[in-house]
């Protein structure tokens, strides 16, 4: 045991796989909030049309801030541990994901304490300021459910579009490796992530918005390219973020240690 914790792979295992899995699960439970980009940056939302569908924007979900960090955390991974490591995490994370669900849902089903409902303002507001907010925000156990009680068919979507994403992402990292050795660290890791993210934005959209909504096609294929559009921008803005932590595990592990896990990870096909 003590040897696990000295070793210096099974440290960087052991960060990497703790900071991927609380970062998913985060972004998942943050992602209720829909916010638009545009106004956030402080310019009014661009209006576009595509395929015949008029007043599109850029809104996302708040997850968008944290699913950056896992798209790094992935080729990283994918980097050193190979694809079984990534796949084993990929697995591990949707398990989790699916278990906080299922607890929150267990959550919103106690009965709340009647002082709890609206008891929850800040002591320093005046009588009429408490009033308001009182008024604004209802009773605080619905409030609750709204938030975390996302419809079924998202979690299912973005459950799906993770693991279908994560899959295509390890594949692809490693076919490119394959080719180009070991240099051109940006192609196989901005490449990776820009194909999977494709996927990612069309399958969750798809199950969430045409499978369980019913929206028109063509609207959330529009919605899906505008997702797309984001994420796809992300991954460029990403690929100086990946080599400098790529050169700072590398100076943790050593040169000798780290190209021994880089070349076991490679001949990982399973």
């Amino acid at each position: 045991m003590h040897q696990f914790f000295t070793s210096k792979s099974n440290r960087l295992w052991t960060i990497m796989a703790g900071f991927f899995v609380a970062n998913a699960l985060v972004a998942e439970f943050m992602g209720v909030k829909l916010f638009s980009l545009e106004k956030t940056l402080g310019y009014h939302p661009v209006d576009w049309s595509l395929l015949g569908q008029g007043g599109l924007s850029f809104t996302l979900t708040a997850g968008v801030l944290l699913w950056p960090v896992v798209f790094v955390m992935t080729d990283l991974m994918n980097e050193y541990f190979g694809p079984r490591g990534v796949r084993m995490i990929s697995y591990l994370t949707a398990g989790l994901i699916a278990y906080g669900f299922l607890m929150l849902y267990f959550a919103m089903g106690l009965e709340p304490a009647d002082w709890w409902r609206t008891a929850h303002i800040k002591p320093s507001l005046s009588p009429e300021a408490a009033d308001a907010l009182r008024a604004q925000v209802g009773d605080y156990n619905t409030a609750y459910s709204v938030v975390f009680g996302q419809s079924l068919w998202i979690i299912i979507g973005s459950l799906f579009a993770f693991l279908i994403s994560q899959v295509v992402d390890v594949a692809i990292f490693h076919r490119i490796k394959a080719r180009t050795g070991e240099g051109k660290l940006w192609l196989r890791s901005t490449g990776s992530t820009l194909v999977s993210q494709f996927l990612d934005s069309f399958v969750v959209v798809f199950i969430a918005l045409y499978i369980g909504q019913q929206l028109p096609f063509v609207m959330v294929l529009a919605i899906s390219i505008m997702n797309y559009l984001y994420k796809g921008l992300v991954a460029l803005v990403m690929t100086p973020v990946i080599y400098w932590v790529h050169n700072a595990i590398d100076r943790y592990l050593g040169p000798e240690l780290a190209e021994e896990m880089k070349r076991v990870a490679q001949g990982d096909k399973k």
